[in-house]
């Protein structure tokens, strides 16, 4: 199994670069990649905006040699045309049956619902907190091949409609928590330490 990290946004309402930003120990984006640790094999992080950040962060992540998976950097020159050329970039990387997707600034996830989601067969997996779907999702090959054959301007949400969905409801209401701005940043650092 694989994880696609969507970190290419502009961060503009974060009004700071949100992906390196501290919560607890690590930083937004490395408290999202650690999630997968024992469920993956690799990381693909996709960067856009501010690549160079990124990638300086992406080393930071690496040298501490804490992960058994692998992290593959891919850069999407072409991050300013909306999130959907960010996915595609992902899965054209993508070799695994199944793979998750999230994107970077969901860091409160708890690893026992990624766990619990990649137990779970089927074609989209979603996991669900009082009945609002949340991330990350897992996607089968099949799901992949319709992304990439889909005219860069759509979306995912306009794929996804092709195929059954299966919510998986959790007591995680870090599935819906994503640090968009400064107020989402210091819920998260509560949500965080509590």
């Amino acid at each position: 199994m694989e994880a696609i990290v969507l970190a290419a946004g502009y961060s503009s309402r974060a009004n700071a670069f949100k992906m390196t930003l501290p919560l607890g120990q690590m930083t937004v984006l490395e408290q999202t990649i650690s999630k997968f640790e024992g469920l993956c094999s690799r990381v693909i992080v996709v960067a856009g905006f501010q690549a160079e950040i990124i990638r300086e962060e992406m080393a930071k992540i690496i040298s501490k040699n804490a992960y058994s998976f692998q992290i593959t950097f891919v850069y999407n020159e072409n991050f300013n045309e909306g999130m959907f050329h960010s996915i595609q970039k992902g899965c054209n990387e993508v070799n695994a049956p199944t793979f998750f997707i999230t994107p970077g600034d969901c860091p409160l996830v708890k690893k026992e619902t990624v766990q619990l989601i990649a137990k779970h067969e089927g074609n989209v997996i979603i996991p669900s907190f009082n009945y609002k779907g949340g991330h990350p999702i897992k996607l089968s090959s099949e799901v992949k091949q319709k992304i990439l054959e889909t005219n860069p301007g759509s979306n995912l949400r306009v794929v996804l409609g092709g195929y059954e969905k299966t919510y998986i409801n959790v007591d995680d209401p870090g599935v819906l928590m994503d640090v968009d701005t400064p107020e989402d940043y210091q819920k998260a650092i509560e949500y965080h330490k509590s």
